[in-house]
């Protein structure tokens, strides 16, 4: 499986940010997710944080869904383009500094789940981060190629 999460930071016009999420076995996307946050954040970094703690439930539930269907997950793989948010998510406190109770909640949880073995995080480009359709208007070729890949091979 693979889960790609992104942010568009303070675009709202009470400055919250504004989330996009795809969910991929293979081809096309099976689950999109384009939402407004419901914490406001100082950051990029943490608009993106509070992203992965908004979805982080459901991609936990997708990995025990196929695994009771008797689909084993080898890589349960969540692609970010964001890395200092992925080395807060993996290393934790180490990687942080002054950030409010809600923040540090959402990246404890995360960095639980990826000390566990449950999700594995990892840098895709912004050129390349698909979930990008969900958080901002596109255009020309980058607006197809998502379009392409979140629908699957057209006939």
């Amino acid at each position: 499986m693979k889960r790609m999460i992104d942010a568009s930071f303070a675009v709202h016009p009470d400055f919250k940010s504004h989330p996009g999420g795809t969910l991929s076995f293979g081809g096309g996307a099976a689950q999109v997710m384009s939402t407004k946050l419901k914490l406001t954040s100082r950051s990029s970094m943490e608009a993106e944080l509070i992203a992965v703690d908004d979805v982080v439930t459901m991609i936990l539930w997708t990995k025990l869904f196929m695994e009771w269907q008797g689909y084993p997950t080898k890589k349960n793989i969540l692609y970010q383009d964001d890395k200092s948010t992925i080395l807060l998510e993996e290393n934790g406190c180490k990687s942080t500094s002054k950030i409010s109770r809600a923040v540090n909640i959402c990246y404890f949880f995360i960095t639980d789940q990826v000390a566990k073995g449950n999700v594995k995080t990892n840098y895709c480009p912004t050129n390349n981060m698909i979930a990008g359709f969900m958080t901002k208007p596109l255009q020309g070729e980058k607006f197809r190629k998502f379009r392409d890949l979140i629908l699957g091979p057209q006939e």
